[in-house]
């Protein structure tokens, strides 16, 4: 009897999927859990394993078609058999994507294709394409799988160490490895005001295919791009903005991060800014609840947890916002786990990410001083931090000083907060940070 392919649920709040590509063709021969297909949805790229052995008796959803999970997508057999009549697409269930692959350049393959290769071992899928795209020879890759094998992270480690290195910056001027947004720059080298910061590289990715129109090249939206813009349009049309901005001396936080970052380090943790913020926002929650909150018809709905949203960066391929659930039950020691563990995984598209009650994003990364942040609904508002960069400023008894002071941006949802609740919220973290003991 032909057994149906569904298309899964990759997740709690996934509902569609995109089929990327198919790795077997009609007519043929598969065993069961050998890989079948590639699948995107908006927030990881799955390889889709076969439910059992057979024949690839029918396809039913082509390449770059996005279907519901739980939609029959194939059928698997015996040879010669008929796939059964039930669970049919219908037209109406598919939303083809654009079809850009007619005017694609066709570029001849130059390492091996998936599959077991004579020298390399086993190659899957997923590292052919990388490594196709990239032009990567994985004779020169060292593969740390079972047996050796070459995995898609030895692909994107090996691509990672290519890049040219960025200048050294003090030790005091990097968010590090687990903070917010990509590992790079966060302030001017030096602190030297007016010094641009080292831009991050993009992160790495299989670009679309595009196609030439006139003197333009048109990239496709991805399915997480397409999600991002359908919530960022639905926000600033759900709630009113205002955005409040406040400064803070990081003076104090910088002393103690120097003095604790080797002792974090060896209990395997990196110490971020980051753990800051976040710490300094979390004490915050606690003293103005009703910044935890969402809007409802019946009322204001203050949340009783803390469940605090990192906005981090997956480069040209856009953000998720992983969630670091009870975060007022961490230490400073806790949560620079939970931030170093959350980021990693997310930008390898290993977690999904949901109940959030309020964000954070770290645009300074990229060097900007003050922005305005979209809120992340249903949340309340959503804190931005700039980068930290020294300047002169006026402290005790009128004398001027060089301190390192970043600028804090909350936009918060007018419909909840008024200016004297929000900037209250906002004092209170800065604060925090300047009496950080």
């Amino acid at each position: 009897m032909a057994t149906q392919v569904i298309m899964p649920q990759l997740g709690e709040s996934v509902v569609e999927g995109t089929v990327m590509k198919w790795l077997k063709k009609e007519g043929e021969s598969i065993q069961e859990f050998e890989s079948l297909l590639e699948v995107n949805t908006d927030k990881v790229d799955s390889e889709i394993p076969s439910p059992t052995s057979g024949v690839i008796l029918k396809i039913l959803v082509p390449e770059g078609t996005t279907v519901r999970a739980g939609t029959v997508i194939a059928w698997i057999g015996e040879p010669g058999e008929q796939p059964g009549g039930e669970g049919m697409i219908q037209p109406q269930d598919a939303k083809p994507a654009v079809d850009v692959t007619a005017t694609a350049p066709q570029v001849a393959p130059t390492i091996p294709p998936a599959g077991r290769e004579r020298e390399l071992g086993f190659i899957s899928p997923v590292v052919a394409k990388i490594a196709q795209e990239h032009g990567v020879d994985l004779r020169q890759v060292k593969g740390t799988g079972e047996g050796g094998r070459i995995t898609k992270k030895d692909v994107l480690a090996f691509l990672e160490s290519r890049q040219s290195p960025a200048q050294e910056p003090a030790a005091w001027e990097t968010p590090g490895e687990g903070d917010l947004f990509r590992p790079t720059e966060l302030m001017f080298p030096g602190g030297t005001a007016g010094q641009a910061p080292t831009p991050a590289a993009p992160a790495l990715q299989s670009a679309p295919p595009a196609r030439l129109v006139g003197g333009d090249r048109l990239v496709p939206l991805t399915t997480i791009r397409r999600a991002i813009a359908d919530h960022m349009v639905m926000s600033k049309r759900t709630s009113p903005h205002v955005t409040t901005v406040m400064e803070a001396d990081m003076s104090r936080v910088i002393k103690h991060r120097d003095a604790h970052k080797a002792e974090f380090s060896r209990d395997g943790v990196n110490l971020t800014f980051t753990a800051y913020f976040i710490s300094a926002a979390v004490a915050a929650l606690r003293a103005f609840p009703i910044v935890n909150s969402s809007w409802s018809d019946e009322g204001i709905l203050i949340h009783g947890a803390i469940h605090f949203g990192m906005a981090t960066s997956l480069g040209e391929e856009g953000l998720i916002v992983p969630v670091i659930k009870h975060a007022d039950g961490y230490s400073l020691l806790g949560l620079a786990r939970q931030i170093n563990d959350l980021s990693s995984r997310a930008r390898e598209h290993k977690l999904q990410v949901k109940g959030g009650t309020f964000t954070i994003t770290n645009h300074g990364i990229g060097g900007s001083l003050f922005a305005m942040p979209v809120i992340n609904q249903p949340q309340c508002a959503i804190l931005g931090v700039g980068t930290i960069q020294k300047r002169v400023v006026v402290v005790e008894n009128d004398a001027i000083a060089v301190r390192p002071m970043v600028y804090l941006s909350l936009t918060f949802d007018h419909r909840i907060l008024d200016g004297a609740s929000a900037d209250g919220f906002l004092a209170k973290i800065v604060s925090g940070l300047e009496n950080w003991t």
